[in-house]
């Protein structure tokens, strides 16, 4: 009985710290989910979007126009859609920049998202890439992209979609949940990561 206690006892102190270093973590992660573009000057090779939201496809377009890059790329994007389709979707009609934006189809997810970039990035001969994702989507992104792509220079540019509130988030719970699940994903993308990691330093050995 009383190991029975005991073992209990236990198993609910280690609940407890678990639960305290991941809201200690979580509070953290929300503090850190940038509220503004920190750089606006830097031009790289290409401007990279991941689809997700219209503010990530009219800032990317708007980027190219004002020749922050050579090319756009848009990673994620449905096998039935064409580039008029995605420009016409945001209200341009443009042809001068049309031949300027390549579509991605082979990426359902965030970490597909930086496999499929790389290997254009590379097909490209590029250096450098200005990444345009969600705020609270951005530490995952740069997580994923670094590590696809460990050479080439990233720059962040985060948008800032209405109904995700970044300031005063835990007054509104949609964007509460969204970012505790960013953030758990976070983690286990950093995990997954430090044990690929690992890994492949014991086989070098």
């Amino acid at each position: 009985m009383k190991t029975s206690i005991k073992i209990i006892t236990i198993g609910f102190a280690i609940t407890f710290i678990i639960i305290g270093l991941w809201t200690a973590g979580f509070l953290s992660f929300a503090s850190s989910i940038p509220t503004k573009v920190y750089d606006l000057e830097t031009k790289t090779d290409a401007i990279v979007v991941l689809t997700g939201g219209s503010e990530r496809l009219k800032t990317g377009v708007s980027l190219l126009e004002k020749g922050a890059a050579k090319k756009l790329f848009i990673s994620g994007v449905d096998k039935r859609v064409k580039i008029k389709t995605l420009l016409k979707s945001i209200n341009i009609s443009s042809e001068n920049i049309a031949n300027d934006i390549v579509l991605g189809y082979n990426a359902r997810n965030t970490h597909e998202n930086a496999i499929e970039t790389a290997g254009w990035i590379k097909g490209q001969s590029f250096k450098s890439l200005r990444l345009v994702t969600g705020a609270y989507h951005l530490h995952r992104s740069l997580l994923e992209f670094k590590h696809a792509m460990p050479n080439i220079k990233v720059v962040p540019h985060p948008v800032f979609p209405e109904n995700v509130k970044h300031l005063e988030w835990w007054l509104w719970p949609g964007s509460t949940i969204l970012i505790a699940t960013e953030y758990t994903k976070h983690l286990a993308v950093a995990v997954r990561q430090e044990l690929q990691q690992n890994n492949e330093t014991g086989f070098e050995k």
